[in-house]
């Protein structure tokens, strides 16, 4: 089973930006839709963004729309989630992951099995 890895999180202050990599971990395509997902502390993971697999569907939840981005690179094997404008309540270990089904934002789901380590993010000035 692939398995993506998460980078680019950090310590980030109200207001800034953060973009966030998704990559497969060996030599394997990416080309599925792919969904973003976050786990704040004490609170279930939930999906937060996903992307098609060509791209050219983009869907958000409510909270970051307007704020994040995703986008993908097929060529270069991997997918973007640019953050502006991050708030506190942002804070959380991101992950991305294969998406279950067609990406739709009120159907954000990963593939069992899926999860990587994430990466950390965290707001807060």
């Amino acid at each position: 089973q692939v398995q993506l890895v998460e980078s680019g999180g950090g310590l980030v202050q109200p207001g800034g930006s953060l973009r966030l990599s998704c990559r497969a971990s060996r030599n394997t395509e990416i080309n599925y839709a792919i969904g973003w997902f976050r786990q704040a502390p004490g609170k279930e993971r939930e999906g937060v963004s996903c992307i098609s697999s060509s791209g050219v569907v983009t869907q958000y939840i409510d909270s970051v729309t307007g704020r994040f981005t995703v986008s993908r690179d097929n060529g270069k094997k991997v997918v973007y989630l640019q953050m502006n404008n991050l708030k506190p309540e942002d804070t959380a270990v991101y992950y991305c992951a294969p998406h279950a089904g067609p990406c739709r934002s009120d159907r954000l789901a990963a593939i069992p099995g899926s999860w990587g380590q994430g990466t950390q993010v965290t707001v807060s000035s």
